[in-house]
């Protein structure tokens, strides 16, 4: 998986204050995306063992960690994605993880990356359809608040 970019201190991402990754990869292509760079999956830098515990290591005074893109459920980020969050649920139990994907939550419901996510934000981005609501940029967009066990 490659990475474009992550912050260590966003106020924009999620309630709280978070650490944010951006990942590459995105097969949606929405039309009036912002992070069009992010498609790519090749591009960017590769995401290593140090830039993981770089963001863990940020998460500790945060209120929680965001994942965004590109996509974090591009199948070709998933399985990074899911290391990332479980180590970060290992480690911050009581911290929640914001994801934000294009493909619908029902269409990816089972993967296992969305037992550790607390939010999501899904759908792909319709730029005809702008949105009010906060953390969604089109209004086809839904936040949806995952139980937890």
């Amino acid at each position: 998986m490659n990475y474009d970019r992550f912050y260590t201190c966003d106020l924009v991402n999620g309630e709280g204050i978070r650490v944010t990754l951006f990942v590459t990869g995105c097969l949606h292509a929405c039309e009036g995306c912002y992070n069009r760079s992010t498609w790519d999956r090749k591009a960017g830098t590769p995401f290593t063992a140090d830039v993981r515990e770089r963001i863990l290591d940020a998460c500790a005074t945060h209120d929680g960690l965001s994942l965004s893109g590109g996509d974090p459920l591009h199948p070709h980020n998933r399985g990074e994605i899911l290391a990332l969050c479980r180590a970060f649920k290992q480690r911050y139990p009581d911290k929640d993880i914001w994801l934000w994907t294009g493909y619908r939550f029902e269409d990816v419901a089972e993967l296992d990356i969305l037992g550790l996510v607390d939010v999501v934000i899904d759908g792909k981005y319709e730029q005809d359809k702008p949105s009010s609501e906060p953390w969604r940029g089109s209004a086809n967009q839904r936040l949806i608040r995952l139980p937890r066990a």
